[in-house]
């Protein structure tokens, strides 16, 4: 059985077996002195991270391949970086296990998040959280005038189809060129619960189609359509990549222009 593996389960048989008391004693010692031992001999693997900090983008969902391929280029780089959704729900000691994942992949950034819940007390070194709503554009501006700039965003928040729509509205447009913005948990998109639709799969309101539609800016320029002025998603949208329940959105100046309607048709 591979180390990492042997720890996973390890972890299981404590959470089963272990008294709560005990258990968040036992937590609280691994987080303290284990944890952050074995994440500087791992921190260029994510899915070995997640592992260490119990994040469910690995061994649960299997996100953490697909952050690889899009942030190994970026990890030594200082960058800000937000998630939304801390975890944990209303507990105000609990979540907090993907920022710290994030935390040692990335060593010279500082990880932001914000939640609707308290969650100030999971703060540490280069980990900072907010309080408040994704969809509440005057907390997001408040947000973005502290931070000063973004580089990554990362919406691992409501999950609803309308609130993950908002969001990407409001903090796109404030993403860096060369950003990369991060949708996850899309199968609500099918979940009728969450604003989704399993029935039409046309429908436009959910967030698997508000994004399929993107993919035609990265194409503005071939439209015939006479008079047709870009919007901002045409001239800054470079990149949109889909995978099981994850989507990545690269922001860049899209002015490749059109060869084909210039006659060039090789």
């Amino acid at each position: 059985m591979k180390s990492m593996d042997m720890l996973y389960r390890i972890r299981e048989c404590l959470e089963k077996w272990v008294r709560p008391k005990q258990l968040a004693g036992l937590i609280r010692f691994y987080l303290k002195c284990c944890a952050p031992i074995l994440s500087r001999f791992f921190s260029a693997d994510l899915n070995r991270l997640a592992t260490i900090h119990s994040a469910d983008k690995w061994n649960y969902h299997w996100y953490t391949q697909h952050y690889m391929r899009h942030f190994h280029a970026l990890r030594k780089k200082n960058l800000n970086i937000i998630e939304i959704g801390v975890g944990g729900y209303d507990h105000p000691e609990k979540g907090g296990n993907s920022l710290r994942m994030w935390k040692y992949y990335f060593p010279n950034s500082i990880i932001y998040a914000i939640d609707i819940y308290e969650k100030s007390r999971l703060q540490e070194k280069r980990i900072k959280i907010f309080k408040g709503s994704q969809t509440d554009e005057q907390f997001i501006r408040c947000v973005f005038d502290k931070i000063g700039f973004l580089d990554i965003v990362i919406d691992d928040g409501s999950h609803k189809n309308a609130d993950v729509i908002a969001t990407f509205n409001m903090l796109f447009p404030l993403l860096n060129d060369g950003g990369i913005y991060v949708v996850e948990d899309t199968q609500t998109s099918y979940w009728p619960k969450e604003g989704g639709d399993s029935d039409n799969l046309n429908n436009p309101k959910t967030i698997m189609n508000f994004f399929k539609g993107l993919t035609d800016c990265l194409n503005y320029s071939e439209f015939i359509k006479p008079g047709y002025h870009p919007t901002y998603f045409d001239k800054n949208i470079v990149a949109v990549h889909f995978y099981h329940n994850l989507i990545f959105i690269l922001k860049g100046q899209n002015n490749e222009g059109s060869k084909t309607l210039n006659g060039d048709t090789g």
